[in-house]
């Protein structure tokens, strides 16, 4: 079970209603059980499975089946799926129940022509092991991918100015050129809660990236050619991003 509640916390939570109630879920199915998660953003609950527990409850459930548990696991797999996706099924019903122990998730649908009948029962879990503690870590990954992308951003404006210094002149105005304090000035919002900048240094970002590859390009082109190097060519190259 360590191997699917791993593989459980890089899976990406989905959106789900039953009835009129909406929760968040995600589950891993493999050949040895399964591990089900589901959330209202207040509680969590949550079942693991192994194959003996799948087997077992399979039999009381349907008495009419005889398939082999991995077949039951593949079915069950094939019929959250949908679900999960945000895909409609009209072949199969979900029905949640909340208890004083937990919560159950029933499911109806067919197998190999028969009825097919599962029932999930969750008991509660805890929240910041399944739900704060795993945000916080992607929310620091993405701080960080920002930050490094901030880093190498400003290495490369640090190498056009040099261009410029050198007689390398842009063909569009300065108002691409800013950097990431002026253009977070000028509209994009901080956020303190997460160290993370959005809006308008997105933009900037991108169109830095553009104009580096297209920078690069041109410089590579020239050395090619047994040109100067862009930045030293007489009469100021106009360089377009």
């Amino acid at each position: 079970m360590c191997e699917l509640e791993s593989n459980l916390l890089t899976k990406p939570w989905a959106s789900v209603c039953f009835g009129e109630s909406a929760f968040l879920a995600k589950v891993c199915f493999r050949d040895t059980g399964y591990i089900l998660l589901i959330s209202d953003l207040s509680s969590v609950w949550y079942e693991s499975a192994d194959t003996e527990a799948v087997g077992q409850r399979s039999k009381d459930l349907n008495k009419r089946l005889t398939v082999h548990v991995s077949s039951f696991l593949h079915h069950l797999c094939d019929l959250m799926s949908p679900l999960l996706a945000g895909q409609s099924d009209t072949t199969t019903s979900f029905s949640c129940h909340r208890t004083a122990g937990g919560l159950s998730l029933h499911v109806k649908s067919t197998l190999s022509g028969l009825p097919f009948y599962w029932k999930f029962h969750c008991c509660p879990a805890p929240v910041s092991r399944h739900l704060v503690r795993p945000l916080i870590r992607m929310s620091l990954a993405l701080q960080y991918q920002v930050q490094e992308l901030t880093s190498l951003l400003l290495q490369k404006d640090a190498e056009i100015e040099d261009y410029r210094e050198n007689g390398a002149t842009l063909s569009r105005g300065d108002e691409g050129c800013q950097g990431p304090r002026e253009r977070s000035e000028q509209g994009a919002s901080f956020l303190p809660s997460t160290g993370l900048v959005c809006s308008a240094p997105s933009s900037y970002y991108a169109a830095r990236l553009v104009f580096h590859v297209q920078l690069h390009r041109q410089r590579d082109g020239s050395q090619k050619a047994g040109e100067q190097p862009l930045g030293r060519a007489g009469g100021g190259m106009a360089v377009d991003r």
